[in-house]
């Protein structure tokens, strides 16, 4: 359910009254089947969770790798859905992936795009396929 931006809150009542005043000011909910996709997925096991994970850290070490060939800076030790890295000084996102789009046929995302404080980072997504990282390593 990458990307679907599913959340749950608990705690004190207050609190959470606070929570719900400003998100109900911010959009209007989410998507009933999402929500039932969520629910679902939080009744699966450690070993289904534990699976995915694996599948998760393998692309991230595959994502290292490609950051290594395109000479990024990575701090291998982030989490989450995508891999962050730092551009050489004076290269800008977009020129950077606009050079790997047209050269190599590979698109990542530049840091621009997520604010002025993006700009000298590109992203690369954890959901695409093994096989698809490994192809955009053999264009080296």
């Amino acid at each position: 359910m990458a990307g679907w931006r599913v959340g749950m809150v608990i705690g004190n009542a207050k609190n959470i009254e606070s929570v719900l005043k400003v998100k109900s000011n911010m959009d209007s909910g989410m998507f009933f089947g999402i929500q039932k996709g969520a629910i679902e997925a939080l009744k699966l096991g450690k070993d289904w969770f534990d699976s995915i994970n694996e599948v998760y850290h393998k692309r991230r070490e595959l994502m290292f790798a490609l950051a290594e060939k395109l000479d990024l800076k990575v701090n291998k030790n982030q989490v989450g859905m995508f891999v962050w890295c730092k551009l050489p000084n004076g290269i800008s996102s977009e020129a950077f992936i606009d050079e790997l789009l047209y050269e190599k046929n590979i698109f990542i995302t530049p840091g621009n795009i997520f604010g002025t404080k993006g700009e000298g980072y590109v992203r690369f997504s954890l959901c695409v396929t093994e096989e698809k990282i490994k192809e955009a390593l053999s264009r080296f």
